[in-house]
This record gives structure tokens, sequence and C-alpha cells, in this order.
């Protein structure tokens, strides 16, 4: 078994939110944590101005995809971040959960979606201090 930790993002579409998120602990965290993002009622593609917001960071959120919410995503994490899913989250026993009240991005234009990224890469900054000890 893994000591890594793992974190799974949630919000409805696993369009914006959830993607930028999971991109920032991966650029962030590197291989200290595994990262999943799902959503329980996907979008077909990933918010373009979301990419866009990423891409001005060096962030490549490109390539990703919007995926369903599964019990054995949910199984298979130790944090679960919900993102304004409202009763639309499951709650599964035994697991760190954590709701981050932040703007949607659907609909938005870039300017209106880097402020909604700027909070969750602080917030993506402060969970990295939680789950990996500072390496001395």
């Amino acid at each position: 078994m893994s000591s890594k930790p793992s974190v799974l993002f949630v919000c409805v579409h696993n369009a914006g939110r959830s993607q930028m998120a999971a991109a920032f602990l991966t650029s962030l965290a590197g291989d200290q944590i595994d990262v999943r993002s799902a959503g329980s009622a996907p979008a077909e593609t990933v918010n373009p101005a979301a990419v866009e917001a990423m891409a001005e960071l060096g962030i490549d959120m490109s390539t990703e995809v919007p995926k369903i919410l599964t019990t054995d995503a949910v199984a298979a994490s130790d944090v679960v971040i919900t993102m304004g899913c409202g009763d639309e989250c499951p709650f599964f026993p035994g697991k760190r959960y954590e709701d981050w009240k932040l703007e949607d991005p659907a609909g938005q234009g870039v300017d209106a979606v880097r402020p909604i990224r700027d909070d969750i890469k602080r917030r993506i900054e402060a969970l990295i201090a939680s789950l990996v000890p500072a390496s001395f």
C-alpha cells in the first residue's frame, strides 16, 4: 500500500474548478501526491477559459477530459475536495472532506476565470503543506 496521500477533486461538470485544482496539485506536488478529479455530471469538454487561464501559468490542461465520479475513485482517495456540488456529491465515511466555496467558471471568459484560478492555487499550496511534510 502506498504511503503517498491521494486527493480527489469533485465538481459537477469536472470541466473547470476541479480540473484546475488537479492540474495545480500535479504541477506543484509532482509525484508526492496521487491526484484525481471527477464530476457527478461531467461535461463533454474542459472549459476553454480554464485551459487558457492555466496555460498562462505554463500548465497545459488541453488534453484533459471530464470524468464521471465513481465510488472507486472516492474509495481510493484519502482527501475528497468538493467544489460547489451541493447535494450532487455523495459522502463516503472515513475520508477527509473539504468543501471549497469557489465561483463557477462555466460560461465565463478568461478574465473572470483568473481570480478563481489564483484562489485555487492558494488553496492547493495550503493543501500540499498539510499533506506532505516539509523536506529538510
